[in-house]
């Protein structure tokens, strides 16, 4: 194996976990600075009203790339599976298939983003005031998405080989280049400004990862010439990648649900609630981190049928992560007016965000729970429990009780509840299936039943 690789199935778990999820986590920490630098930027210069048509555009981004960044997930899996198997020709078809299957995803992302955006934000009830520079910054972050789809399903495939690093440089090389274009781009050209510095950046990050995937000598580089579907890797990784896709997809379509109703609060609640989303993407820095290395984790002992050593790491995993999460908890709890003041002066909206804080922070311990324990199910080969979940959870049940409440009372804390609710319903369940279900055969179970199809 090349000494760019990381053979997750030999050494210490938790030393291998640690070691695998810190250039993780700085990355991360990195993508939300480099989402940050909008807001901050465009806060800064060119007031509220702009910051409510940046800062309300988590929900609405993440509605479009959720399921390409979930079907990313997906693939990387099978790619880790391969990996720690050792068997290299699979290795190869599964490394050429997920880079095809990402740059048709790149293509239907751009073109369905900038067609739909309008309406959508329309449908959202977006006020008046802010609904141009609305259309306008996501028009410009959409321009880079075949960057943005390329990007995640290139570090996919190095994650799965146990590269942690390469993800890490390129997004402190697009945070540094997004933050300069923000700074040279928003005051002439304002919200599209914003938008067209993280296009350019998600490009050049993309571009980065490709070139280094290139590289000839490797177990791990892309031919041009073989880029394509190989039927069988193909539909493995739709199995895979599709229930992720959606599982992301559903958190997304509850997310600009929520969104719908902060907008009905007017310009205020979208300026505090966005901004408080801002330093919430700091929060789960430690989640995010840990659950890429859990899934690969296991995807590469599974492959290599290491069967308790996936049980050890998996459970340092998740205990490390949640008593992480609560303590970031914490501190968003004390500290959370002084950091929505980092994006805005005003009153109103710092109250409004450090309401929303005080009011969730206390129970990201669930929220890390639930990651984890789909972050194993997804490296063990089981994509469709944490989808259904999702699905039940996060956005019937969410959007039930948001409905159910805002029907009787208007009042903002109602939506803020919604979400440490939902996070225990799931954290219930998944405590009974991590315990009592047989998930590290999932990836065998699967083989055996595609066998079956095939020989029948």
């Amino acid at each position: 194996m090349q000494n760019q690789t990381r053979d997750l199935t030999k050494g210490t778990p938790w030393k291998q976990i640690v070691i695998f999820s810190l250039p993780l986590i700085v990355s991360f920490l990195f993508q939300n600075l480099y989402n940050v630098a909008d807001s901050i930027i465009v806060g800064n210069l060119l007031g509220d009203k702009s910051l409510a048509a940046v800062s309300s555009s988590g929900s609405f981004i993440f509605l479009f790339t959720s399921f390409f960044l979930g079907l990313a997930l997906g693939c990387g899996s099978l790619v880790g599976k391969y990996f720690g198997e050792k068997n290299q020709e699979k290795l190869k078809d599964s490394i050429h298939s997920a880079v095809a299957i990402g740059l048709v995803c790149s293509v239907i992302l751009t073109l369905v983003a900038e067609l739909l955006s309008p309406l959508l934000l329309e449908l959202m009830g977006t006020p008046e005031t802010v609904i141009n520079e609305s259309i306008s910054y996501f028009r410009a972050y959409f321009i880079g998405g075949i960057g943005l789809v390329m990007y995640a399903m290139l570090n996919s495939i190095l994650h799965a080989i146990g590269n942690s690093r390469r993800g890490l440089y390129y997004l402190i090389f697009a945070s540094c280049l997004n933050i300069v274009l923000d700074l040279i781009l928003i005051k002439p050209l304002g919200v599209f400004g914003a938008g067209l510095g993280s296009a350019i950046s998600q490009i050049g990050s993309a571009t980065l990862a490709f070139l280094y995937l290139i590289k000839k000598g490797t177990i791990y580089q892309v031919r041009i010439k073989e880029i394509r579907f190989y039927k069988d890797v193909t539909k493995q990784m739709v199995y895979l990648g599709i229930p992720s896709g959606i599982q992301n997809s559903v958190i997304a379509i509850a997310n600009i649900f929520v969104q719908s109703f902060i907008n009905s609060f007017g310009e205020s609640a979208m300026a505090g609630c966005g901004s408080h989303a801002r330093i919430e993407g700091f929060a789960f820095v430690p989640i995010n981190g840990f659950t890429g290395a859990i899934s690969n984790f296991v995807s590469q002992n599974l492959g290599a049928k290491e069967y308790e050593r996936a049980k050890q790491g998996a459970r340092f995993g998740i205990i490390t992560s949640v008593v992480i999460a609560e303590i970031i908890g914490l501190i968003d709890f004390l500290l959370a007016p002084q950091l929505i003041g980092l994006f805005t002066n005003t009153q109103e909206c710092i109250e409004i965000g450090a309401k929303q804080a005080r009011t969730v922070a206390l129970f990201y311990c669930l929220l890390s729970y639930s990651h984890c324990v789909s972050a194993v199910c997804r490296g063990g080969g089981k994509p469709v429990i944490p989808m259904l979940v999702m699905l039940i959870d996060w956005c019937v049940i969410r959007v039930t009780f948001i409905s159910i409440a805002m029907h009787f009372s208007h009042d903002i804390r109602f939506l803020f509840w919604a979400y440490p609710l939902t996070w225990a319903i799931s954290s219930v369940f998944y405590i009974f299936y991590y315990y009592l279900s047989d998930w590290v055969h999932g990836f065998e179970k699967h083989d055996l039943k595609m066998q079956q199809k095939s020989a029948s």
